[in-house]
């Protein structure tokens, strides 16, 4: 993981780190690890960071607006030790779930381009390849649901990404759609609490089976 931390491998998103940290020096402003349970059977794999969330704080979907939704419904399925996510030290613990991103590093107005997840994906893909306890992933938009599938060798045609979906892969585990839990999704009511709530039943039922 510390080979992560110190990827530099996108000049665009390498440069625009340098340009945040010297605009907050304070925040992390580097790649952001996984988070979780290393022997989790859920994986959830989300965008990227966000500028004021897991850029600031190293952790994933922490202290941002996609964070409140998400630690919300996991704590409440009982993935979460608390509802709320502000900060690395916390005291948040997940239980059987592990979160990371498509792309590790800050992309510019949330939008990373192509090549970035091409470049990125092998991070993705050795972390489907060393967590054999994985039975369900979670990908949290069409960047995420393409990404995994790239990871796994898969053709981007092989399987339609579609909110609440359910795929089985070729190794058996199992993928779930949902769109992303940002604030754009969550104010516009695409995805509301309660569709939510619906995705994560259909894990706690693969899980409990």
């Amino acid at each position: 993981m510390n080979e992560l931390l110190r990827c530099t491998d996108c000049p665009r998103l390498a440069g625009f780190l340098a340009e945040v940290r010297s605009r907050q020096p304070g925040y992390h402003g580097r790649p952001v690890l996984p988070f979780g349970d290393p022997r989790a059977r859920l994986l959830i794999v989300g965008l990227a960071p966000g500028m004021h969330g897991a850029n600031r704080t190293g952790r994933p979907f922490t202290g941002d607006f996609a964070g409140i939704l998400l630690y919300e419904t996991l704590h409440a399925f009982g993935f979460g030790s608390q509802p709320v996510s502000v900060a690395a030290d916390d005291d948040l613990t997940l239980t059987d779930c592990r979160i990371t991103n498509a792309v590790k590093c800050l992309p510019p107005e949330n939008k990373p381009e192509p090549v970035e997840i091409r470049t990125c994906n092998h991070y993705l893909a050795a972390e489907l390849q060393t967590a054999p306890d994985v039975r369900v992933i979670l990908a949290l938009g069409l960047v995420a649901h393409k990404a995994v599938l790239m990871a796994l060798g898969l053709k981007q045609s092989a399987l339609a990404f579609g909110h609440a979906a359910r795929h089985v892969l070729p190794d058996g585990r199992i993928l779930i759609d949902s769109y992303h839990c940002s604030r754009y999704n969550t104010q516009t009511r695409r995805l509301t609490s309660a569709d939510f709530q619906n995705v994560f039943r259909k894990i706690r039922d693969e899980l409990d089976a």
